[in-house]
């Protein structure tokens, strides 16, 4: 007779699944919703030239008209981050390891994403440094930059209409307008869907967003012309003073018009896409792995772009 009691040699005491389990991940931001500089091949630095308005003057009768000169300016872009992963498999472990090739294929996974959301991370982060801190970065005479007006910081409707009637101000055209919000945001934007109706479920800028980030990433809603999605690489941990409404440890939402390449806001180049090279380390007898890439974000104007500070719990 075989029973467990006698036989406990046989019982192996730990079992391993064949499934591995991964982390999760929400969806990443449209590559299209910056303009991709194409021409900056070299050097680390590009100068990009802006032309002002013209005035135009009152014409009298056998008077000559007075010569003026257009503004022109500059602004530049710079390759900031070089980043990388590194991993490697030694031979002692392919020997006596199981599911190796799994395991290899989801680290190579992994190293991608995180790279990914690195790259989006400084997208917003650059969003919200391009303007002035602690000042409504008026365009037109109409800020661009506030605290949320609702009890706590939290986001109210005439946010939206605010940041609209900026944008109006400043001569951003009505389509393509986009909201990133934090998730606490939205958590009370679905508190005000039952009782307004200047809110709508439909996307109405389909054209500019993907199909994966369209999956992954949580549209919430039309409010004021401004189509709203999640994020949670917003910058936080502000703290700001704007026109006497204080925020402390707040997240930086972000407006913006991706309507073409001359609205949007922010430009991005690559000097190089993420890049996996292999090496065999004879001495160490290990198979080597690294992943690699350069590149750089500039706001290439500013009358595109709004921040709304909101607290970062209190919805």
């Amino acid at each position: 007779m075989q029973i467990t009691s006698n036989t406990a040699a046989f019982i192996e005491a730990q079992q391993y699944s064949q499934f591995i389990l991964q982390n999760l991940h929400d969806g990443l931001l449209p590559d299209n919703w910056t303009r991709d500089v194409s021409d900056f091949g070299s050097g680390t630095t590009l100068n990009i030239k802006t032309v002002g308005s013209a005035t135009i003057q009152d014409v009298q009768e056998d008077t000559p008209l007075s010569y003026q000169a257009i503004d022109t300016g500059t602004v530049t872009l710079s390759i900031t981050d070089y980043i990388g992963d590194a991993w490697y498999i030694s031979d002692v472990l392919r020997m006596d390891g199981s599911q190796l090739d799994q395991m290899q294929s989801m680290r190579a996974m992994e190293s991608t994403r995180a790279l990914q959301e690195r790259v989006e991370t400084r997208f917003l982060n650059v969003c919200n440094s391009s303007q002035t801190a602690s000042a409504l970065n008026n365009v037109n005479g109409f800020k661009h930059r506030f605290v949320a007006s609702g009890t706590g910081q939290i986001v109210a409707l005439d946010d939206f209409r605010d940041m609209k009637l900026s944008f109006d101000k400043a001569n951003v055209p009505q389509a393509g307008r986009i909201a990133i919000v934090d998730p606490v945001v939205e958590a009370t934007l679905n508190g005000l869907f039952s009782t307004t109706t200047s809110i709508d479920n439909n996307i109405h800028f389909e054209g500019m967003v993907n199909e994966g980030f369209a999956q992954e990433h949580k549209f919430v809603a039309h409010i004021f012309g401004w189509d709203i999605w999640t994020s949670n690489r917003l910058v936080r941990s502000i703290t700001e003073t704007i026109d006497s409404v204080t925020v402390t440890g707040g997240v930086a939402n972000v407006f913006m018009s991706v309507l073409d390449d001359q609205t949007k806001p922010i430009m991005r180049a690559w000097r190089q896409q993420p890049k996996v090279e292999t090496e065999r380390n004879m001495k160490n007898k290990r198979d080597e792995f690294d992943v690699t890439s350069r590149f750089g974000f500039g706001a290439q104007r500013l009358d595109t772009l709004g921040i709304l500070l909101t607290d970062d719990t209190t919805y």
